[in-house]
């Protein structure tokens, strides 16, 4: 590419950034990385009825959490500032493009009222319309500038009655664009309304403001959901009517996220019925205090979670699952992008973690563990079981049984504490009265061991077995209830070496004594 690359992310701050957002912006990222170009951040908030306090630093916190550094925009700054398009309104960027469609007879004056509007939908409705529409059809029955004087136009301006700018869609003309993911896509006019261009407040909308400033800021590519296709067309003809198609980026929109079952478009509903995060972190509502659940919260490492994402909807052609934040730079491209929605899978998603968290160093997650073990179990600061060497030990065989760190405790509570109970059904199916003297001498056994090694441990109990005539596998279940209270778990021989010959001892003897 001759041109420096240049995408943004634009999103607007009318609440939590949803994970389809931040993948959209991963896209974005992977893609000016791969090509040595630049990532801006630009916050689009033209819909300020719909602007919530906090919004705009969870965005930038979301993406930093992702490891989706910014180069340009808010809050880092740079030579296109500023950033917000509020900020850019105030300095009259928008409004002047907006005129200039007027001037050029693609673009008018509307006055309608909201009556007017809802009159002319339930027209059209009783006509047997299916989708009204301020369009190339029903604006010439409209009170705009094309059924109006200049001279009453002119008048209803400087008597400051309220107006919109509205773009004027071509009628019956096919409207084609070339979208990266989808290859050429053809919409007819008629079926694009005429899109407000300018509200009545002097704020542009979307359909014009982000096409300044996409032309302004130099971005080359521009990606953004599906959901942005039908008004495609309308952007086109922006550009065309503005001059400036060879200034425009290239469009790639990306499949949408959908819910587990496949039916429909992922929401936060979906992942309160099914207890899942849909934001990257926790977002606590400012108007109703809800707290909304996020996956940093959840214990999920920002690796997972961006490897995770990047799978929703792109695949790199091989088998290889795992990829760090350079490996996707260096894979991702939009030809392996579906144009089909994108399947959200919950387990899947823990299976990232659980692939992530073995990935950790020992010493990490036992240093990670160490402070909530002492909460836990009340330990005293020299406690055996905070040391290093145990806690090493104890993650070791913990870390492949767990998806988050946060599970480690609860998942192995019986390498930290006697059991108090033990697996019924186990016992129920397993123990025989004669089975008594085998786990009498197993402890005689155990006892006499100068060095309680994994090979001596085995030797042990399968030289006891053998002795009594009883095939180790017959008990091996059994001994592992005794010792944690549970018929599955972790190691066997290696809890057993961890916990050491006394704390075993004592855990048998223990146990016999209830049978």
């Amino acid at each position: 590419m001759n041109t420096k690359v240049r995408t943004r992310f634009a999103p607007s701050p009318t609440g939590p950034l949803h994970m389809g957002g931040v993948r959209t912006a991963l896209f974005a990222y992977l893609f000016a990385k791969q090509h040595n170009g630049d990532f801006l951040l630009r916050i689009e908030d033209t819909d300020q009825n719909r602007y919530v306090s906090g919004a705009e630093e969870y965005i930038i916190e979301a993406l930093s959490w992702c490891g989706i550094k910014i180069d340009e925009g808010v809050p880092v700054g740079g030579p296109h500032a500023p950033y917000r398009q509020s900020e850019r309104k105030n300095l009259g960027i928008y409004k002047k493009y907006a005129e200039q469609l007027v001037s050029s007879g693609h673009a008018y004056y509307a006055f309608d009222s909201v009556e007017e509007i809802e009159a002319m939908r339930n027209r059209l409705i009783n006509a047997g319309e299916v989708a009204p529409q301020y369009n190339s059809n029903s604006r010439m029955s409209m009170s705009n500038s094309l059924t109006f004087s200049d001279i009453e136009v002119n008048e209803k301006i400087n008597a400051g009655l309220p107006y919109v700018i509205r773009l004027k869609m071509p009628v019956g003309a096919d409207v084609s664009f070339t979208d990266i993911i989808r290859g050429v896509v053809t919409v007819n006019s008629s079926l694009v309304d005429d899109k407000v261009l300018l509200k009545s407040d002097g704020m542009a909308t979307y359909h014009l403001a982000h096409i300044v400033d996409d032309v302004l800021m130099e971005i080359t590519h521009a990606i953004r959901g599906e959901e942005w296709l039908p008004s495609a067309p309308a952007h086109i003809m922006i550009y065309r009517y503005l001059g400036w198609e060879s200034k425009m980026p290239q469009y790639a929109h990306l499949p949408l996220l959908l819910k587990p079952d496949g039916n429909g478009k992922l929401s936060k509903r979906d992942g309160d019925r099914l207890g899942f995060p849909v934001f990257p972190l926790n977002w606590t509502d400012p108007l109703t205090g809800e707290l909304s659940s996020g996956y940093r919260e959840r214990g999920y490492y920002p690796e997972a979670f961006v490897n995770m994402l990047a799978f929703l909807g792109w695949n790199p052609g091989t088998e290889q699952e795992i990829f760090s934040m350079e490996e996707l730079i260096k894979a991702f491209s939009f030809e392996h992008v579906h144009k089909s929605g994108a399947r959200f899978d919950p387990e899947k998603t823990k299976w990232f973690n659980e692939q992530y968290l073995r990935l950790q160093p020992v010493e990490k997650l036992s240093e990670n563990m160490k402070a909530a073990v002492s909460k836990e179990f009340q330990f005293d600061t020299n406690d055996y079981r905070l040391s290093d060497k145990f806690l090493n030990r104890a993650v070791s065989l913990l870390k492949d049984r767990v998806h988050f760190e946060s599970e480690m405790i609860a998942t192995g509570r019986y390498l930290f504490e006697a059991p108090t109970g033990y697996d019924q059904t186990v016992i129920l199916k397993k123990w025989k009265p004669e089975l008594l003297s085998f786990f009498q001498e197993l402890i005689i056994a155990f006892n006499a061991l100068t060095e309680f090694n994994l090979s001596n441990i085995d030797a042990t109990i399968k030289a006891t077995a053998a002795s009594k005539q009883i095939k180790a596998g017959d008990i091996m279940q059994l001994l592992r209830v005794f010792v944690s209270g549970q018929g599955g778990g972790v190691d066997l021989l290696g809890m057993i070496e961890l916990l050491g010959k006394e704390e075993i001892v004592q855990r048998l003897e223990k146990a016999l004594e209830k049978f």
